[in-house]
């Protein structure tokens, strides 16, 4: 299991949290499966950019980029060279630290 600490931002997690997650299981469904709310509009399919993340610590660990991740990452709000799409980042056993920028591309959020 990876620890993926999650730093402080003001709407999905204010405090900051630290959630645990098997290998083999995306920054996405870590951060929803322990009530982060990250947007994901394309219902994690690799369409859209609203889950972007930046990987502060651990960005290595994670599987490589396809072309496709690639080319909607330049499209992100806030890009930085160890951005990733967290629902294409999947975790490997090395503890991670991400941050959730501040905004993303999604005008319309669906309140659920």
């Amino acid at each position: 299991m990876a620890i993926i600490k999650i730093l402080p931002h003001p709407e999905y997690c204010p405090q900051g949290a630290q959630v645990e997650a098997p290998a083999g299981t995306s920054v996405c469904e870590a951060l929803l499966d322990h009530g982060i709310a990250i947007e994901h509009a394309c219902d994690m399919s690799c369409a859209c950019t609203t889950c972007h993340v930046i990987v502060r610590e651990g960005f290595a660990s994670l599987n490589e980029m396809d072309e496709s991740e690639e080319d909607l990452l330049d499209r992100a709000w806030g890009l930085e060279p160890n951005s990733r799409l967290s629902c294409q980042a999947i975790v490997a056993q090395k503890d991670l630290v991400v941050e959730i920028p501040k905004y993303s591309i999604n005008h319309a959020k669906e309140v659920h």
